[in-house]
C-alpha cells in the first residue's frame, strides 16, 4: 500500500487507474519477457508463449465470470464505441432494437443502431420528487412486441446511475429475447449470471486493463445472424472462429488484460470485488450524503458503485477544488464535460484508502471553503 500513496490515487473514469502491483510487474519484464530477451510487444502473436498467455488470458476471465462453455470469449480490437456498430451490424436481421437510454454512452450507442435498422428509443431515466435522477424499472420500458434484442448499459459513467439487478426478458417479453449489455464500467465488479445475457462486451480501459481492446462474450447461437456481406474484421464470427487471432491481436492489452484478471482472482475472485467495491461506495455516498457542502444528484436506488458525480455548494470553487486535490495526489476528479461537477471513479483497482484520503480532503476543502 506504501507504493500506491507514493503514486497517489487517481480517480479518473478512464483510461482509469491500474493496480500498482501490476504495473510494476509489467515494469519488471517490459524488456524481457518469459527470459526471451524481448518485450512482450515484440513476441509474434503466432509464436507459442504469446498464444499461451492469450489462451490463459481468457481462461482465467471464464473461470472469474463462470461462462458457460456455449459462450465464446473474445478479444475484439478497438473500443468500446466500435461496439454501437458492430452489435446491430451482427445481430439484427429484421424487426426492432429495442434499447434503453440511460445516459450519454447508451445513446450514442442508439444513433449508431439507426444506422442498420429500426430502433425503439427507451427513454430510460425520470426525476423523483426531490429532482434526482433515477432508473425507471423494467416494468416501466415500453418494449417492441417484434424486438430482436435488447440493449441497455447496467452501469453509466458520466451520470453516474447503475442498475441493481439484471433485467429478465423472458419475463419482459413472454419469449426469449437476447439481452445485450455495455458493461464497460461495471464489468468484473461482481458476480454475474452470464446466461442471462446474449452478449456482453467492455472496453479495457475501466477495470480491464489498458484502452485499444474489448472484451466481447457471446453465445453461441447469436454468431451466425451476422450479414456474411458485414465486413471481415466486423464479425464477430471471425473473432470467435480464430480465437482472436484472425490477424495481429491487440498484444499488449491483452497481456495486461490477462494480469488484470489474475491480480483480481489472487485476491479473491468477484465476490472479493463486489465487498469491496460496497465498502468504497458507501464510504463516500455517507460522507456526500451527511454533508451540507457537498450534494450527488442520484436517487438512492440509482446510484452508481463506480462512478460518484458530485456537487459543491459554490461552483465558482471546481477549479480550486481540483487545484488542491492534485496536490494531495487526488488525480481525475474532474466531472465529464458535458455536466460538470466532481466525478470519483472507483473502479476494482482502486483501494479503500483512496476512498478514505478523499474523504480526509472533502472534509478538510469544507471546513476552508464553507
Amino acid at each position: 500500500m506504501q507504493a500506491q500513496e507514493n503514486f497517489g490515487f487517481n480517480f479518473s473514469a478512464g483510461p482509469a487507474m491500474l493496480p500498482v502491483s501490476v504495473m510494476l510487474d509489467i515494469q519488471k519484464e517490459l524488456l524481457n519477457w518469459q527470459g526471451l530477451n524481448r518485450s512482450v510487444m515484440e513476441i509474434s502473436h503466432r509464436s507459442a508463449p504469446y498464444m499461451a498467455m492469450m489462451s490463459e488470458a481468457e481462461q482465467s476471465v471464464r473461470r472469474l465470470l463462470q461462462i458457460p462453455s456455449d459462450y465464446q470469449v473474445l478479444f475484439v480490437h478497438g473500443s468500446a464505441s466500435h461496439q454501437f456498430a458492430m452489435v446491430p451490424m451482427n445481430l439484427y436481421q429484421s424487426g426492432t432494437m429495442d434499447y434503453v437510454d440511460t445516459g450519454t454512452w447508451s445513446c450514442k450507442a442508439v444513433a449508431e443502431a439507426k444506422k442498420f435498422g429500426k430502433v425503439n428509443h427507451i427513454q430510460g431515466l425520470k426525476m423523483d420528487n426531490n429532482s434526482l435522477t433515477e432508473l425507471k424499472a423494467p416494468n416501466e420500458w415500453s418494449l417492441s412486441d417484434d424486438a430482436s434484442f435488447l440493449y441497455y448499459a447496467p452501469n453509466e459513467t458520466i451520470g453516474g446511475v447503475e442498475f441493481a439487478e439484471t433485467p429478465d426478458t423472458q419475463l419482459l417479453y413472454g419469449r426469449s429475447v437476447p439481452l445485450v449489455a455495455d458493461m464497460s464500467s461495471n464489468i468484473l465488479s461482481k458476480p454475474i449470471d452470464v446466461n442471462q445475457f446474449g452478449l456482453i462486451y467492455a472496453g479495457a480501459q475501466k477495470n480491464i486493463g489498458t484502452s485499444g481492446v474489448t472484451l466481447v462474450i457471446i453465445r453461441d447461437d447469436l454468431l451466425p445472424l451476422v450479414d456474411p456481406k458485414v465486413a471481415t474484421m466486423l464479425q464477430y464470427a471471425t473473432y470467435a472462429k480464430h480465437q482472436s487471432l484472425y490477424n495481429t491481436p491487440a498484444v499488449f492489452p491483452v497481456y495486461v488484460a490477462g494480469k488484470v484478471f489474475k491480480w483480481i482472482e489472487d485476491c479473491g475472485g468477484l465476490a472479493a470485488m463486489e465487498a469491496l467495491s460496497a465498502r468504497k461506495a458507501q464510504t463516500l455516498y455517507d460522507f456526500i450524503d451527511q454533508s451540507d457542502f457537498y450534494t450527488n444528484p442520484i436517487n438512492l436506488n440509482s446510484r452508481s458503485r463506480m462512478n460518484v458525480p458530485f456537487i459543491l455548494a459554490d461552483q465558482q470553487l471546481d477549479a480550486v477544488f481540483l487545484k488542491e486535490a492534485e496536490k494531495q495526489k487526488l488525480y481525475g476528479l474532474e466531472g465529464h464535460r458535458s455536466v460538470g461537477g466532481m466525478r470519483a471513479s472507483l473502479y476494482n483497482a482502486m483501494p479503500i484508502a483512496g476512498v478514505e484520503a478523499l474523504v480526509n480532503f472533502m472534509k478538510e476543502f469544507a471546513l476552508n471553503h464553507g
